[in-house]
């Protein structure tokens, strides 16, 4: 076993555990390898089987910061899975096939990569490359949605030539967007630490008499997406929804249905919040009374006199204390960036997610969004279409930013005149770029 140097500055490279399976797109995981070498990481290459039909171990040993693992049994660790487990800063696969896929969702290890898998606690990326009926497939989305409801990171396959000489989605992410992404992960993976966090999700239902009510088209999977990456990153969060969707794995669930439920849990949770993230679709009307048994069509049409739901977010606004960040989500059909940033006036936050509902492609109820991010000092992000769980990440870097600028702004506050010389220490970087970890003592 190779060992590794510690640099300068007292930190140890990240550890990187490199999983390969057996896939045509192998031989594209030896770039990731190189270039998580070159970004400088310590690599660790696991391959299963069926990977080195496609490519040598030997190659992967070449280039890694120590020899390829291919089995449970030919390690001198007893337990090598538990071993790098422990270890890893992340855990990679590129590229992760339909059967590692679906064994990872359902727990099964039956070799080192699964096991070693199921037996990290670090942040986990999977880079899905398989033929386009495979990754289309019911089952193959089914796992991959429970993946990342338990937080972990799916580097989405692009769309290009496919083994056979096929066309379509299925293709292996380019290397360099890989290793981009496991560096956002080391930078990302515990930025929300000991934060609290609370979201909202799903469209609230106003009833109109015993089975009728006024609603939204919102599935919630925009509010849970950011939920479960709030937790990923470290977070202690608590998610209220008045969607039906699956709870994210380790976060704290309020189910509600109505603006006013709503309004009371998210109230009674939020005085400590750091975050509060608005993603809920909360009607803005209800009708004024309504009965507890159902409205008879033989009594003809009834009339419904409606009346305003409370205002949540700006109450919220009203009542936050120094440094709690608060962002609330615009759902519009047009003119979507000027009428967010009219909300984040209105509302007096610091953030305003917009998106245009009416679109085809993202919006209510699909896996895909688009958006325009504004915040209270003037800046604006456009975010292309992209999956909800993309978006929900790229919110909650806007979210940490503020939260680090309030932290940094009350330290300040604190701090004696001469203490402003010491140098930030903060998040180090390896200085060949990726972030860099302190050392960890085996247990």
């Amino acid at each position: 076993m190779v060992t590794e140097a510690m640099d300068t500055t007292g930190l140890r490279p990240p550890r990187v555990v490199l999983g390969v399976c057996g896939g045509i797109a192998a031989y594209k995981a030896v770039e990731v390898c190189r270039r998580l070498v070159d970004a400088g990481a310590h690599v660790i290459p696991v391959l299963t089987d069926d990977a080195t039909r496609f490519v040598g171990a030997v190659t992967f040993s070449a280039l890694a910061s120590e020899p390829a693992h291919t089995s449970l049994w030919d390690a001198d660790h007893p337990i090598p899975h538990v071993r790098l487990g422990r270890d890893a800063d992340v855990v990679v696969v590129a590229p992760a096939t339909a059967r590692l896929l679906g064994s990872y969702a359902a727990g099964l290890s039956g070799d080192l990569l699964t096991a070693t898998l199921l037996a990290t606690r670090a942040p986990v990326v999977v880079c899905p490359a398989m033929h386009t009926e495979m990754w289309e497939h019911a089952a193959v989305r089914h796992n991959v949605a429970v993946l990342r409801d338990r937080g972990v990171r799916v580097v989405e396959p692009t769309v290009g030539r496919l083994a056979g000489g096929d066309q379509g989605p299925g293709r292996l992410a380019d290397p360099a967007d890989i290793v981009a992404a496991v560096d956002a992960v080391l930078e990302t993976a515990h930025d929300l630490a000991g934060r609290r966090v609370v979201v909202t999700a799903g469209g609230t239902r106003e009833p109109i008499d015993a089975v009728r009510f006024i609603g939204n088209r919102s599935s919630g999977k925009q509010g849970h997406a950011v939920a479960a990456e709030a937790a990923a990153r470290g977070a202690r969060v608590t998610l209220v929804t008045a969607s039906d969707l699956p709870a994210p794995h380790g976060v704290e669930v309020v189910p509600v249905r109505t603006a006013a439920e709503m309004e009371q849990a998210v109230v009674a949770r939020s005085a400590d919040a750091d975050a509060v993230i608005m993603a809920a679709a909360v009607a803005d009307f209800r009708p004024s009374g309504h009965p507890e048994t159902k409205l008879s069509k033989a009594d003809g049409v009834p009339q419904l006199v409606l009346e305003a739901t409370p205002d949540i977010l700006a109450g919220l606004a009203r009542a936050r204390r120094p440094g709690q960040v608060l962002v609330g989500f615009a759902a519009e059909t047009d003119d979507v960036g000027a009428r967010a940033r009219a909300k984040l006036a209105a509302k007096g936050v610091d953030v305003v997610v917009g998106n245009d509902v009416s679109a085809a492609d993202a919006g209510f109820d699909h896996d895909t969004n688009r958006a325009v991010i504004v915040e209270a000092d003037g800046t604006t992000t456009d975010v292309p279409l992209v999956d909800k769980w993309v978006l929900a990440s790229v919110v909650l870097d806007v979210v940490s930013r503020h939260l680090d600028a309030g932290t940094a702004l009350a330290d300040a506050d604190m701090v004696p005149p001469d203490a402003s010389t010491h140098p930030d220490t903060d998040s180090p970087t390896h200085p060949t770029g990726l972030r860099a970890s302190t050392p960890r003592s085996t247990p």
